[in-house]
């Protein structure tokens, strides 16, 4: 398709939308997949759009204050069209099956094929723009300017090597930076790029040399990272009290018991406030001590309470006191539910000219954000930690288990090379170019942070089969995958199905 837009950005947010990794994002799971389930809930397409919407109305926000065009200015600038097409590109690195499509990805990747970087959503997003999506002028990405690139980057930072010094070093590590306590010596928690990648990361940056610090977001990135805060905030709870899934019984205990008994249990110790974790109430203060360690340089104590009364008032005595039943009512309930918070904290946006680590250039107001985590609590603690999700993202993480040992299968059987999937194939030998050329010039960057490993022809050949295997899963949608993997276990006898291309 021909660019037909006049501005640069506006041409970057055409080339994303026009995507067929933007397309697919329709069949990724958000929270559940509505396949098969005749669910109506956000997929990582609607919540894409969502995001775009709200990041934009953000930025234009943000333009339109004469007392920030000087902080703006310095900064490197808040376009609303960057904003806009780096939000709707943000996801395009999503796996089948939402973020436990991503951590089991990221397990194979590292413990299966060696893969220092592993797997990460925003890295992948980014590798997807600059290298494998061959929609754009050249044969290679999509051709972005470096403000969107640079826009995309929300953690702008490799695993384990880029930059140097690497954040999670940092005395206070940014947001994502830090390792997981239970994976030491495993990299940053969060990351935008893969090695494979640095150039592009240092090009798409390079403009704002000098405005920021290495590991600090652009302020267009930091506008795309709050308005996704936002709709996951707001639309993730729209979905589940849509279906029944939010009861107002058990979330008005929860937020009604830390209420009144807040001062007992802010006197509990550490362990006997987990002992008793499944009372009411004590999942609340656990997150209210957890926003004490991590986020001290915003978190106050009468912040959170009068967040914990707003929303106990809007969405426990308000939207979730009576039931969704479909009517026109309910739809209408819920419509200026989700309108009145979003405009509430798009409008809460400002902007700090020297942010703390732990967040970026745009934040959200101290009420504002303090009812972002509330909001953002109770998804956590009445869907994502619920037995019935578990069991049902059990079997997909073993889908896509399964998934990537048949695809190694047929990528290393010798006899079969001829007959691979042409996307798969194209894939490794883009992923050995890559890989050789690391080798050669950065092969500490193919060696993980715990051990070593020899670079050889070999070793630079099974670390490509792998990257370019998880490359071919994340490109695919749920019953993609689903479909590819009865292919290969021979639990179909149809050949052509429109269910994946090969």
């Amino acid at each position: 398709m021909p660019d037909l837009a006049t501005s640069p950005f506006r041409i970057d947010r055409d080339r994303v939308a026009s995507s067929p990794f933007f397309a697919r994002l329709g069949g990724v799971t958000q929270v559940v997949s509505s396949t098969g389930s005749g669910l109506l809930v956000h997929n990582r397409l609607t919540h894409s759009l969502k995001v775009a919407q709200a990041a934009r109305a953000i930025a234009e926000r943000l333009g339109s204050r004469p007392e920030l065009t000087v902080v703006l200015d310095k900064l490197g600038g808040c376009e609303p069209d960057v904003a806009e097409a780096a939000a709707l590109a943000h996801d395009l690195g999503h796996p089948p099956f939402g973020h436990l499509g991503e951590r089991v990805l990221d397990r194979l990747a590292r413990h299966r094929f060696g893969l220092p970087d592993g797997f990460e959503g925003n890295a992948q997003s980014f590798r997807i723009v600059t290298t494998t999506d061959v929609r754009g002028p050249a044969a290679r990405g999509l051709d972005l300017t470096v403000a969107v690139r640079a826009a995309m980057l929300k953690y702008p930072w490799t695993r384990l090597s880029y930059p140097n010094p690497h954040p999670k070093d940092l005395p206070v590590p940014p947001r994502g930076a830090a390792e997981p306590a239970d994976m030491p010596g495993t990299g940053s928690a969060k990351f935008s790029a893969y090695v494979s990648e640095i150039d592009d990361v240092i090009q798409a940056r390079s403009a704002f040399h000098g405005k920021i610090e290495s590991w600090q977001q652009t302020v267009e990135a930091s506008v795309m990272d709050t308005a996704d805060d936002i709709a996951y905030a707001i639309h993730d709870l729209e979905d589940f009290h849509r279906v029944g899934v939010l009861q107002h019984a058990t979330v008005s205990a929860e937020l009604g018991t830390w209420r009144i008994e807040a001062l007992e249990l802010a006197g509990l110790s550490r362990e006997d406030l987990r002992a008793q974790i499944r009372r009411p109430g004590r999942s609340l203060e656990t997150l209210r001590r957890r926003l004490h360690a991590k986020d001290s340089w915003v978190m106050n104590d009468e912040a959170f309470a009068a967040a914990v009364v707003k929303v106990s008032g809007d969405l426990v005595e308000g939207l979730l006191s009576v039931p969704f039943d479909g009517s026109v009512e309910a739809e209408q309930a819920l419509a200026r539910f989700s309108a009145r918070w979003t405009r509430r904290l798009v409008d809460a946006v400002g902007i700090l000219e020297e942010p703390t680590p732990r967040t970026g250039h745009v934040v959200l107001a101290v009420p504002q954000w303090h009812e972002v985590q509330v909001l953002k609590f109770v998804h956590q603690r009445f869907v994502l930690l619920r037995p019935d999700l578990a069991l049902h993202q059990r079997g997909q993480a073993r889908l896509l288990t399964a998934l990537v040992e048949a695809l190694e299968q047929w990528v290393t059987d010798r006899h079969e090379a001829n007959r691979l999937p042409r996307r798969l194939h194209d894939l490794v030998e883009l992923a050995e170019t890559e890989y050789s050329a690391l080798a050669r010039t950065e092969p500490s960057t193919l060696v993980g942070a715990t051990g070593e490993m020899p670079i050889g022809t070999d070793a630079v050949k099974a670390l490509a089969r792998g990257r370019a295997v998880v490359d071919f899963i994340a490109s695919l949608t749920d019953n993609q995958a689903a479909a590819l993997l009865e292919a290969l276990s021979g639990r179909t006898g149809q050949l052509w199905t429109d269910a994946f291309v090969l």
